[in-house]
């Protein structure tokens, strides 16, 4: 799905609408985002620095795989060299995470207290989103979402309050073929435009396409159009997911 004809004003519009935001909201000193070696956060974090605000780019291994390591490692030196408003970040928190599900191990009443693999993956999404709040909260900044619009409002594949958890979002209206595409045009790592996305919070190499159960194209299609052959798989998971795209339900009197 490529609804854009002209990548050069798309990059403008982004980066002057994250400028205008700062500038309505003076307080803000700045941006934070993490970079994992993926497509997404390599795009944000380049619209980041076009903007000339200062920014935070983390790199923050957890048990990850070595090529994601080197990919967002490689990207935010990149970023740093070359724009002076960056500055590169790297913290392992492969330690913190370890000794925090060291602490659950316990056991109950009803037995010893084991929590799932998918919990897990969850909690690594969680402990990156505490990190980035920390150092936006020293440095007066904001953090800064990497979901595109088929993440964050068609299947909603991404972890509640972990990387949900933003204060702004300039690519949420853009399809990851849109992201794609706009990363080709601002010079991204091309290892980072060929590599499969990937979530990278499991042991193992699951891609993002591979645990939704549809290619991107195919999801595009069916957000866009509502044909295709992962239609039922879009309303599967957005049916699933409703809880983490609508308002938290609150009792009123």
């Amino acid at each position: 799905m490529n609804r854009i004809t002209n990548y050069k004003e798309l990059q403008d519009k982004i980066v002057n609408w994250m400028c205008d935001y700062i500038s309505d909201n003076p307080s803000i000193k700045s941006f934070v985002i993490g970079v994992s070696g993926g497509i997404d956060s390599a795009v944000v974090a380049t619209l980041c620095a076009k903007t000339g605000v200062p920014t935070y780019v983390l790199s923050m291994p957890l048990h990850s795989s070595a090529k994601n390591d080197i990919l967002s490692d490689d990207y935010s030196n990149y970023l740093e060299k070359e724009y002076a408003n960056v500055t590169k970040i790297r913290i392992d928190l492969t330690t913190t995470y370890d000794q925090f599900l060291s602490s659950f191990n316990f056991w109950t009443g009803k037995g010893k207290f084991t929590s799932s693999e998918l919990v897990n993956a969850n909690t690594k999404s969680r402990i990156r989103m505490i990190t980035l709040y920390q150092i936006a909260g020293s440095v007066g900044g904001i953090v800064v979402g990497t979901g595109n619009k088929v993440e964050d409002y068609g299947v909603g594949f991404y972890t509640k309050y972990g990387d949900g958890g933003v204060d702004i979002a300039p690519i949420a209206d853009l399809y990851k073929t849109e992201v794609w595409e706009l990363g080709k045009h601002l010079g991204v790592d091309q290892r980072i435009i060929d590599a499969p996305p990937t979530d990278g919070l499991w042991e193992d190499s699951r891609t993002d396409e591979t645990q939704i159960g549809a290619s991107y194209a195919d999801l595009e299609q069916a957000m866009e159009f509502g044909t295709g052959p992962a239609v039922e798989i879009l309303k599967k998971f957005n049916k699933q997911n409703k809880h983490k795209m609508e308002p938290i339900p609150t009792f009123k009197l």
